[in-house]
């Protein structure tokens, strides 16, 4: 069986040192979130993650969810009580409004408990995160009506949220939509369509599931112009608030997949359902990006959680796993061989998925962070500031935590050899649950040309601008301090190799097309390489400055060492990822289709 360990002690040296999550104590909540409230949610959310949900990681992925003969569906034995747990201890109500029942909490806070989640069981982690989502997007976008009687049932997760837009014939392309919605005479629609890959759309962990739904209105303009949003609910409610009669929302199917089994995700028919409009007619997807853009963020964060709870059963089996002898000499003289840990190639696996973890780690943070004040600052600035941030910033976190999250968890399965590819000893749950995290909420793909094409030239550039000034600045102002040089004239080269693929496209892109398109992965990642690395300089900087200061403490020495692995031998990618871009479009697009 496969073990757990939130990682406590990472996540308060990023909230206490790296980023002083104290200097945002003006803004709304972060007062709340004192140092021994943190350090007691974080508590009580590792021994929750840890104890109850991950128990249920293998059992709940070989049990799977279960359709039965009238529509309903159950999942796997102790979720239901772990979701119980889970609403009981205020968990989906972390940084929510207090005055829908939430604790008002910072983003930031609950992005790490989230971590914690889906390390443990990621199918499970997904019910509740999706619910949050649909929150979201209700208290931006829904009317007060809407927020009142939806929202405090789902902060309290008496009910559960779900959000609808695939259909069998569309997925990114939503302007083929084809699922439908007639006005009715009391202001109400009724919704008419199948949608697919509906994740936790039934189940039976609540009394009422409220989807969020893509619809077009009879007689709206084509393409995505004429898609609206509308408000769902499994069951219609009654003059009380209460849930009532079904309202014609049934599960067809549930997918048969490659991992998250723990996860009903349904095809979901809609036969004249009854539904109200969030916001306005044909502006569907302003509502649903808000949606979308959580979710994104927490997707990545699954890449994140998949890679270190894979990371952390790797690193138990190296320990114990004998075979062979090290290369400088028998280790264990006491043993007929050495635990496979003493092999460099088996530590260059886990160093590698250890240095990303950290900096991913990091870069969820700062993110979470900009969330933050974008939305709970009064200063305007301040607030257009951090919407540029996580305008560009997320899909990087997306794309590249899932890309290589995913990577990470193979190569954990590669440290097991044989043993990595039999059930038992669970690692290869975590290579089929980390699959899907680079596929949904916008394939990559679709993230990195989001990346090259909108967030890089939006508002003249602007938010792009800001990263190199902020990174730009950090290296001159500590270039002189020799501790961080092994850090910072890295990171500097690795802005240069950035600079120059943007320029590059910039250059090259508009008078062909192509050339952006084959080079946005490879910038995706050019840039996230970048942005990793600027959270490990800023990392090593207060590790370096606590050890100055008298603190004796092994975790601050093992950072540095992580950390100058990751720049000396995964920094260097840059360059790969820059010959790459210079590359061009022309080999990539030459052959006719019929010759692949």
């Amino acid at each position: 069986m496969t073990v757990y360990k939130a990682p406590v002690e990472d996540v308060t040296f990023l909230l206490d040192d790296v980023f002083q999550i104290d200097r945002y104590n003006n803004l709304p909540g972060f007062s709340d979130a004192s140092p021994d409230v943190r350090a007691a949610i974080l508590e009580e959310a590792a021994k929750f993650a840890e104890k109850v949900l991950h128990p249920l990681n293998h059992s709940g992925d070989q049990e799977g969810c279960t359709r039965h003969d009238d529509g309903r569906v159950t999942t796997p034995a102790g979720f239901k009580d772990a979701f119980r747990q889970m609403a009981d201890g205020g968990w989906l109500g972390l940084s929510g409004p207090a005055e829908f029942g939430g604790q008002g909490l910072p983003v930031t806070l609950s992005q790490t408990v989230n971590e914690f989640m889906i390390s443990a069981n990621m199918a499970f982690s997904m019910y509740g995160g999706l619910t949050m989502g649909a929150m979201a997007a209700l208290l931006v976008h829904g009317s007060d009506q809407q927020k009142t009687t939806f929202v405090p049932n789902m902060m309290t997760g008496k009910w559960a949220g779900t959000m609808n837009l695939t259909e069998p014939q569309c997925g990114t392309d939503l302007g083929l939509m084809r699922t439908k919605a007639v006005k009715q005479a009391d202001g109400n629609y009724k919704i008419s369509g199948t949608k697919i890959f509906i994740s936790g759309g039934e189940q039976d962990l609540t009394e009422n599931i409220v989807h969020l739904v893509l619809a077009r209105i009879e007689g709206a303009p084509a393409g995505i112009k004429g898609v609206s949003l509308f408000v769902v609910p499994k069951r219609k409610l009654n003059a009380d608030g209460s849930p009532g009669e079904a309202n014609g929302v049934s599960c067809g199917s549930i997918e048969h997949k490659m991992g998250i089994h723990g996860n009903s995700t349904c095809v979901l028919n809609f036969d004249n359902a009854v539904g109200t409009l969030v916001g306005e007619e044909n502006k569907g997807m302003q509502a649903m990006f808000v949606m979308m853009n959580e979710a994104r963020l927490g997707v990545g964060v699954q890449g994140l959680a998949q890679s270190e709870v894979a990371y952390q059963n790797a690193v138990a089996y190296a320990r114990e796993r004998l075979q062979g002898r090290a290369l400088t000499g028998a280790q264990a003289k006491d043993k007929p061989a050495d635990p496979i840990i003493v092999h460099p190639d088996i530590r260059r696996t886990l160093m590698s998925i250890r240095a990303f973890n950290e900096a991913a780690r990091a870069l969820v943070v700062w993110t979470s962070l900009k969330s933050d004040v974008a939305h709970r600052s009064d200063d305007a600035k301040e607030r257009q500031a951090a919407d540029d941030h996580m305008g560009l910033l997320t899909p990087v976190v997306k794309g590249m935590l899932t890309d290589v999250g995913f990577a990470n968890a193979v190569a954990a399965q590669q440290v097991y050899g044989g043993h990595g590819y039999i059930q038992e000893t669970g690692v290869e749950q975590f290579v089929r649950d980390a699959r899907i995290a680079m596929i949904y909420e916008g394939a990559n793909g679709i993230q990195a040309l989001d990346l090259v094409g909108r967030k890089l030239p939006k508002d003249g550039g602007r938010a792009m601008t800001a990263f190199f000034n902020e990174v730009a600045a950090f290296a001159k102002e500590n270039g002189g301090n020799d501790d961080l040089k092994p850090f910072v004239a890295p990171l500097s080269a690795s802005l240069q190799h950035l600079q120059q693929a943007t320029m590059w496209l910039m250059q090259n892109a508009l008078a062909k097309p192509d050339n952006a398109g084959a080079a946005s992965t490879d910038y995706l990642h050019l840039f996230g390489l970048v942005a990793l690395a600027y959270m490990w300089a800023r990392m090593a900087k207060t590790a370096q400055d606590k050890l100055a200061q008298g603190a004796d403490q092994p975790y601050l020495k093992t950072k540095l060492v992580t950390g100058k692995f990751f720049v000396e031998r995964m920094l260097p990618e840059t360059a790969l990822r820059l010959a790459r871009i210079q590359a061009g479009a022309a080999t990539m697009m030459e052959l006719p289709a019929e010759a692949f």
